[in-house]
């Protein structure tokens, strides 16, 4: 089959995938060569994984423009390798269309990485064996769903349990993971343990413009389960892809990162 075709049946798949995490469903269909580059990444981030020797990682995409947040990846999940038919999938919570709500998806690399992307680069964190043999086994129990709040926002407050964005999935399951052996079943379990051991998110700046236009026009975004003074100073510890790494790195010394370009 040709290039052209093999674009032409993605571009099929990507009108139909529901990998538009935090975007509206009337959002315009990928165009041929974002397909093409799209695939390409996650064939190389397979590829990574598979001469990486991991079993279990987290593999973050840049789906939006967050530099003025001095951020670069906006959106992470679990990659795990099913060995029986030797494929990686992709865990993470995605939210529905623009709303409050979000689900927990599992699907293939292709799949995760088939949206529209700000920029054709990922980053791969790859914990030590031990953090991932404890992740493969939360991976296949129903703490994932457990640890999933449905009411998304996306600048969800890091102690906070009302509201859920997908990274802090992502870092309450990673201290499932990182805690002792059933001491962390619930998100506000997840949330103590991280307390206990002093973690702290980096700080995202937001303007009181920026925060009225956002609560105002976009139902995925909240601030009202944040600490009024740090709110009103702007201050939104929310957690992104970066502070999911900083978690990882004090509780992992044996994790590394890779970047897919």
């Amino acid at each position: 089959m040709s290039l052209r075709l093999v674009a032409a049946a993605l571009l099929a798949l990507a009108a139909a995938a529901p990998s538009r995490a935090g975007q509206s469903c009337e959002e315009r269909p990928l165009a041929a060569h974002e397909v093409v580059l799209s695939m390409d990444l996650a064939q190389r981030t397979v590829q990574a994984l598979e001469a990486s020797g991991a079993r279990v990682a987290l593999v973050a995409r840049a789906g939006q423009d967050l530099s003025r947040y001095r951020l670069r990846y906006s959106h992470m999940g679990i990659a795990v390798r099913d060995h029986p038919k030797g494929r990686w999938t992709v865990v993470h919570a995605l939210n529905d269309c623009g709303s409050a709500v979000s689900s927990l998806y599992d699907e293939g690399m292709g799949n995760f990485f088939l949206t529209d992307l700000y920029r054709h680069e990922a980053q791969l964190a790859i914990p030590g064996p031990e953090l991932q043999a404890r992740l493969a086994q939360l991976a296949a129990a129903r703490t994932l769903l457990r640890l999933h709040e449905p009411n998304y926002n996306m600048l969800s407050y890091v102690y906070a349990t009302r509201y859920q964005n997908s990274n802090q999935w992502v870092l309450e399951l990673l201290a499932a993971a990182a805690a002792p052996p059933g001491q962390v079943e619930t998100r506000a379990e997840a949330q103590t343990w991280l307390r206990s051991i002093g973690y702290q998110p980096p700080t995202v700046e937001v303007p009181a413009a920026v925060r009225l236009g956002a609560r105002m026009f976009r139902a995925n975004v909240a601030f009202d389960d944040h600490p009024f003074e740090r709110r009103m100073a702007g201050k939104i510890d929310t957690v992104s892809t970066d502070a999911v790494l900083r978690m990882l790195r004090m509780v992992d010394p044996q994790a590394r990162t890779l970047t897919i370009d």
